[in-house]
């Protein structure tokens, strides 16, 4: 799953933020996360309960942490500042995938059309690398989170992620080509009734098609709430939820224009993973 230039970038993260910033007198964090994903994508009708639970995936990161607070070049506390007692950088490389369907009222047993039947024959993968940085707030102190005054310490973030995309796309309909519109739910493409018009003398054979698999790249905004649990004076549990937009609507390989399809690709991440303080 995560090829050479991954385990490369992992390697990169860990070994310069070792070497190069305990010259600045940061000290270091480093960790895995894992959890259950919900792809927010254009499958199914948007805020569809039935999707949204239906269309759940897998996720797994490395994290890196600089810890402002203490400082790895002397094994003491850095300067007592509001900002190295209450803030940490956190840097992550992660996977998430997670196979779609049409879930929810149109693909109900009751409805026996062509389309009902193009709905429940469509199928898509969402998978994606991401690469990013977030800044994370502490409201209470992290010195004293580190001195066991306190076993808990919550904490909210925000950060950019680089996100690599490598949707893929099915069908069981027809002759099972997913890029032949007759086997696709007619209003996506071959009924144009319900969507935008085309611009002045752009013919209707020019259409975007709605399915597209070439691989994509492009950012993404990422924020979190999540609390820390202290295990161990080097060690740490963590539970955070995620929140996180993509600045593009292709990220499911999907993108059909009808009117309730008004917002890019979004995912909620609940994830778990356990932190150990290197120096």
């Amino acid at each position: 799953m995560l090829n050479s230039k991954l385990l490369f970038t992992v390697f990169f993260l860990v070994v310069f933020g070792k070497t190069a910033f305990p010259q600045l007198g940061f000290s270091h964090e480093i960790g895995v996360i894992a959890g259950p994903v919900e792809f927010r994508a254009d499958f199914g009708s948007r805020f569809d309960e039935a999707t949204n639970l239906g269309n759940s995936g897998i996720g797994i990161g490395i994290v890196h942490y600089i810890n402002f607070a203490y400082r790895a070049d002397c094994n003491c506390y850095s300067t007592d500042t509001y900002f190295n007692d209450h803030f940490k950088l956190r840097n992550e490389i992660s996977w998430n995938y997670t196979v779609l369907d049409h879930h929810g009222e149109w693909v109900k047993p009751k409805y026996t059309s062509a389309n009902a039947n193009k709905l429940r024959a469509h199928h898509g993968v969402a998978e994606n690398f991401d690469i990013g940085t977030q800044i994370e707030y502490f409201p209470r102190s992290i010195r004293s989170f580190q001195a066991f005054s306190y076993l808990l310490a919550p904490y909210i973030s925000l950060g950019i992620h680089y996100t690599s995309s490598h949707p893929q796309a099915s069908t069981t309909y027809g002759d099972g080509n997913v890029f032949n519109g007759s086997n696709i739910y007619s209003y996506w493409y071959e009924n144009p009734s319900l969507l935008p018009p085309l611009p002045a003398g752009v013919p209707e054979s020019e259409r975007e098609y709605p399915i597209n698999t070439s691989p994509i790249s492009d950012w993404s905004m990422v924020t979190s709430v999540g609390v820390r649990y202290k295990i161990g004076v080097l060690s740490d549990l963590l539970l955070d939820l995620r929140w996180q937009l993509y600045f593009n609507d292709w990220v499911d390989g999907f993108n059909h224009k009808l009117n309730y399809n008004k917002f890019n690709d979004w995912l909620l991440w609940l994830n778990v993973g356990y932190i150990y303080y290197l120096d």
